[in-house]
């Protein structure tokens, strides 16, 4: 498996920094302008599966783009009507989607504050990992996003190691992902 992953071509921006090369594109509704003179400095991971605790489906590009059918899992009713997205998704196999250009502003964060600055959806970037709290995530995942992470912050210097931060860290109380089964240790070795 270690072979495989070295083998994946490394996720690189196009010349605007708006887009990965050679990923997976399902463009988001849910998503705006960044307020003027805002600089990228923050990037938020997530955890989601959809019903929970299950993987694949589809289900996330449904949520994404406000196409989720409430009938089609008890669970759906219950958030048919949110309007949310992020830039990334990171499935189990490692492989990435992109919603919404990094230029933009991505709905993931919702209310939240890092360091005394609110509203963290105007100064980052939010990846979501295919998983939940208490189920590891996958080798292909971790491997994926730090590569993701590095290539981040090569284009945008204020990503510094220490601005790479769970969903929980500027949601406090509200928000638990990427959970305690995201290996924060492993992830940050791996950002060097």
């Amino acid at each position: 498996m270690i072979d495989r992953l070295r083998r994946r071509p490394r996720p690189q921006l196009d010349r605007g920094g708006r887009w990965l090369r050679n990923v997976r594109r399902v463009p988001s509704p849910n998503c705006d302008e960044r307020p003027a003179g805002t600089d990228i400095s923050l990037v938020v991971m997530h955890g989601i599966s959809l019903p929970p605790g299950q993987y694949g489906g589809g289900h996330v590009d449904r949520l994404f783009t406000n196409t989720l059918d409430p009938a089609a899992d008890p669970y759906f009713a219950t958030i048919a009507g949110l309007r949310v997205s992020a830039h990334l998704f990171i499935d189990r196999g490692g492989r990435i989607t992109q919603y919404v250009p990094f230029h933009l502003r991505a709905w993931h964060a919702g209310e939240s504050s890092f360091r005394g600055r609110p509203v963290c959806n105007d100064f980052s970037i939010g990846i979501e990992l295919e998983g939940c709290d208490d189920q590891p995530y996958e080798p292909a995942q971790y491997a994926t996003a730090a590569a993701v992470v590095k290539a981040l912050m090569q284009r945008w210097p204020g990503i510094a190691p220490e601005h790479v931060i769970g969903h929980s860290d500027v949601a406090p109380g509200r928000k638990t992902d990427p959970g305690p089964a995201f290996d924060w240790a492993a992830f940050r070795g791996m950002l060097g």
